[in-house]
Formats: C-alpha cells, structure tokens, sequence
C-alpha cells in the first residue's frame, strides 16, 4: 500500500509540476510530499525527480516511469469499475475552467445537475476567459471553444457551435434585410472590441472566408452588452449559437446571411496529456457531450 500511495504521489506532482500543488490536492504538507518522492527513489535506486525551490522537472527515467505509472493507475480504476457491483460511485474534488459567458449558461446549469446525481463530487468552476495553465494552477479539465492549439492537452469534442448573423424584428423591418454580406457596409453592425473582424464566406467562393471589416457606431468588450444592444435594435451582430439560440426559437431575433455562415467550431474538455483522468472527471465530460449533442440543446430554454 506504501507502494501505490508512493507511485500516485509521484504522479501528481509530475503532472501538477510542483510538490505544494500535490500536497493540495492530497490535503497534505509539502514536506510530506518529498518524504513519498525520497522513500520511492530511495526504494527503486534511481533519480525520478529534479527538485529546486521554483519547480520540478522529470528525469529521463522520470518521464518514462510516469508513463509506465499512469497506465498502470488507469488500468487499476477501470479494474475496480469492472468488477464493482453496480459500478465504481464517483467521488472526490473536480476543478474545471470554462470561458465565462459560455460556463454561465451552458457548463454551470450541467455541472449543477451533475452533482446533484452524484452527491459525492465536489467542485471548484472557474469561469474566465483568460487560457488557464491547467498543470501548474492544478485545474482537471477545461472547456474551451475553437481550434486546439496546445499539442500538450488532449481535446475530447463535446459538441459544435455555429456563429450567425441576427438582427431584431424591428431592426430589419427599419433597415432592411441583408441579402449578401457587401450589404453589410449599408447597415448597423454591432462588434466587440478586440475583434478584428466578422467571419463570412466568399460569394465567389464560397470555399473561402473572408474577415471583414464591419461599419457601426457601436463597440464593446463585453458580449453580454452586445447581446442587449442586438435585442434592442441597435443592429446586426456576429455571435455564438450558444448565445443567441434561444432568442432565434423565440422569434426575439432573426438569421441572416446563412448561405455565408463559416463551418462550425469545435467546442472541446482538455486535459493534460499525462494526466490520468479520475472517473469523476471522465463521467462529468460524458455528461456535458451528452447535452450538448442533444437535438435542439442550443435553442431550447
């Protein structure tokens, strides 16, 4: 049993990147931590560890040891699953990050039913749009929207997201309806801040995407106020299915310009690759693909 605890110790700070984010996790001092990593160097004869003050790092036999010790620990959990009448009852802590408008609206109201069947789990929701650093802020699994760029996390796609072109009732009725998107330089368009530019396939070819530049008087950095000013009839405004599905089912707001609509973008949980994913975690992202994947989902209230 000092063995396993050993091994697992090990592993979380490999993964954590440091002793005290470990010793977080497993409600443990520091020191406690080091006293695991020196009983297992000590009991296999090898360096596993390079410690300073700031940070760990793997030595060439750490990083292949770690592999060896996650599959091994995976291999365990899902023996224990197997055999288990009734199966293994998630338990234990979870934190996981989401961008925040999205984590309001469509991660918290899952993640609330999700604990809710499973009374043991516990969970810390981060909701921000900044990128988390998963490893060394000790974070399980985040959610995130568009092209995986980090090859060091592992994506497991939960769903798609579309973004449209919507306007209110009353503003087209005003204005007009565009019909292609140089229509756009006639209207009012709606953008945030930090945009560079509306996302529209090419009339000519319709294989390519232009970013184009839109004219409107009204800028925001917050989506939410975007969102208010769209309804209100301020304009035209480029957002997320997520955002404004509900609006479009109930006739608040309308799509234009689908025949120029870009593909979709993926939305995804990523983890670290040699994380080993605990059954809470694992259930959680089976649980938020299965809403998500659900007809209707995005426009339903």
């Amino acid at each position: 049993m000092d063995g396993l605890k050993q091994i697992q110790t090990f592993v979380e700070v490999a993964t954590r990147g440091s002793l005290s984010a470990a010793a977080r996790v497993e409600g443990v001092t520091p020191a406690v931590i080091g006293r695991r990593l020196d009983a297992l160097e000590a009991r296999l004869g090898v360096r596993l560890i390079l410690r300073t003050t700031r940070r760990v790092s793997l030595t060439f036999e750490g990083a292949a040891f770690l592999e060896d010790c996650q599959r091994i620990l995976n291999d365990l959990a899902n023996a224990e699953s197997s055999v288990s009448l009734g199966g293994v009852k998630p338990s234990g802590h979870i934190r996981l990050s989401a961008p925040a408008g999205f984590g309001r609206r469509h991660v918290a109201p899952v993640l609330r039913q999700f604990l809710k069947d499973h009374p043991e789990v516990t969970c810390t929701l981060d909701l921000s749009d900044r990128i988390v650093d998963l490893v060394n802020e000790g974070v399980d699994c985040a959610v995130r929207i568009g092209e995986m760029e980090d090859s060091s996390l592992v994506p497991i796609r939960l769903g798609e997201m579309h973004r449209v072109v919507v306007a209110s009732p009353d503003y087209l009725c005003r204005r007009g309806t565009p019909i292609r998107p140089s229509d756009l330089l006639n209207h009012e368009c709606l953008s945030l801040t930090q945009q560079r530019g509306w996302l529209l396939r090419d009339p000519e070819d319709p294989a390519r995407v232009l970013t184009l530049k839109v004219p409107g008087r009204f800028e925001c950095n917050d989506g939410a106020v975007l969102h208010d000013w769209t309804l209100a009839g301020l304009g035209l405004a480029w957002r997320s299915m997520w955002e404004v599905g509900q609006d479009i089912t109930n006739g608040r707001l309308v799509r234009v310009l689908d025949a120029y609509a870009t593909p979709p973008m993926g939305i995804f949980a990523v983890f670290p690759q040699r994380r080993h994913l605990p059954l809470r975690v694992r259930l959680l992202i089976d649980t938020l693909k299965h809403a998500y994947a659900s007809p209707g989902y995005w426009e339903s209230d």
